[in-house]
């Protein structure tokens, strides 16, 4: 596809996978904003992360200044969790609007990182809970949005895997024929 069309189908185009696309580019900004909040925190640019009053499920201080938060890669989670996000975007952002069958691949890839990401973010949910006894909020909008591309997805990725499947069935069948 030339640069021009991929800009015009992106920015103006109207479909309903396009509108769920855009949906999931939101998600994963909200996403790596949450990312991008919980960083400034772990790396000391802000000493602060604030809760919501009157409860006691968050405490995204304890949260993400616990062991648990620096236990991967020598970093903290939150620049992991901004380049999660943006890469999930990018997957969303790839290809026009019929890319479920000119290119499926594009769809189903998506779709199955959301799914681990959907994954991954339910066992640290888990892991947070188990180690500190307290959720970070910032991190579960993020699991959120998670979850919720996974279902704004769906549809594409079923589109995508009946064409990915459907192209390989008339390929048999014409070899079949020769």
């Amino acid at each position: 596809m030339e640069p021009i069309q991929l800009s015009e189908e992106l920015r103006k185009g109207k479909n309903p996978d396009m509108t769920r696309r855009r949906a999931i580019i939101g998600l994963s900004m909200l996403g790596g904003s949450m990312g991008q909040l919980v960083t400034l925190y772990q790396t000391g640019v802000v000493s602060h992360l604030p809760d919501p009053p009157g409860q006691k499920l968050f405490d995204a201080d304890r949260v993400d200044a616990s062991n648990y938060a620096y236990s991967r890669f020598n970093s903290p989670d939150g620049p992991i969790m901004v380049v999660n996000y943006a890469l999930t975007a990018w997957l969303a952002a790839a290809g026009g609007l019929d890319r479920a069958r000119r290119n499926p691949l594009l769809p189903i890839a998506m779709g199955v990182k959301l799914v681990l990401d959907g994954v991954v973010s339910a066992e640290l949910a888990r892991e947070e809970w188990s180690e500190n006894k307290a959720f970070c909020e910032y991190c579960q909008v993020a699991t959120v949005a998670s979850l919720a591309s996974i279902v704004l997805a769906a549809p594409e990725v079923f589109t995508a895997v009946r064409t990915l499947f459907g192209r390989r069935n008339e390929n048999k069948e014409a070899s079949i024929k020769q």
